[in-house]
């Protein structure tokens, strides 16, 4: 079994997830880098190297994001592709052997509350469908816990403005090209490719998700 841990930022610390019966391992990602860009071999070593030191194992990383262009379909994704192709190349080197992704458009997973307190005193994420209604997509202030803040409000907003432009089967003609260009790459390194299914599987503001389930359902 293994244990998400988010990096040395994460308030959980290696040594206490050490001490959780059956666990040998953590999955985890390298969060410092812009997307797009190739992971460097000495930033994989150091991340492996600080699991390893307490005793755990790293196999499987969360997430190689993928960079939104691809996502998009626009002229610059295969420069993306080749990049993370060559993620995928250095990841191996260091012993991965599944990667986790999503084709999520610009939100990745959608929570209303990441520490939402349950009967018991613990803490869950919730996603409350009515807080999202309210919420107007071209608001300047659209921000939700856990969305990647690296984006700026002007960037925000070109992107949703891009993202209104193409369809469901836009983002499936997408996710396809993009799976055809790495999966090669992935069996060459000896790397299984993981999706993660749109959370929620549906619409958020009027932006196209990928119904994994409702395609399967479709196709057969």
């Amino acid at each position: 079994m293994t244990f998400r841990w988010y990096g040395p930022n994460d308030p959980i610390p290696l040594k206490y997830i050490k001490q959780i019966p059956g666990i040998t391992g953590v999955v985890s990602a390298i969060y410092t880098v812009p997307v797009g860009d190739v992971w460097k071999e000495e930033d994989i070593k150091s991340l492996k190297n600080m699991v390893n030191e307490v005793g755990l194992e790293l196999k499987v990383i969360e997430s190689v994001p993928i960079h939104e262009d691809i996502k998009l379909g626009l002229p610059t994704r295969d420069r993306y592709i080749e990049n993370y192709g060559e993620t995928l190349h250095r990841l191996s080197k260091a012993g991965i052997e599944v990667v986790c992704y999503n084709f999520m458009p610009v939100f990745d997973w959608t929570r209303t509350e990441l520490d939402y307190v349950l009967e018991d005193g613990s803490k869950t994420l919730i996603y409350d469908n009515d807080q999202i209604v309210k919420i107007k997509p071209d608001a300047t202030d659209l921000e939700l816990p856990g969305w990647d803040s690296s984006y700026s409000k002007a960037e925000l907003t070109d992107l949703l403005n891009k993202y209104r432009q193409i369809t469901e089967e836009d983002l499936w003609r997408n996710l396809e090209y993009f799976l055809k260009k790495i999966i090669p790459v992935a069996e060459e390194c000896g790397i299984k490719m993981a999706i993660h299914p749109d959370d929620p599987p549906w619409s958020i503001f009027g932006y196209h998700a990928l119904s994994l389930m409702k395609r399967i359902w479709k196709d057969s």
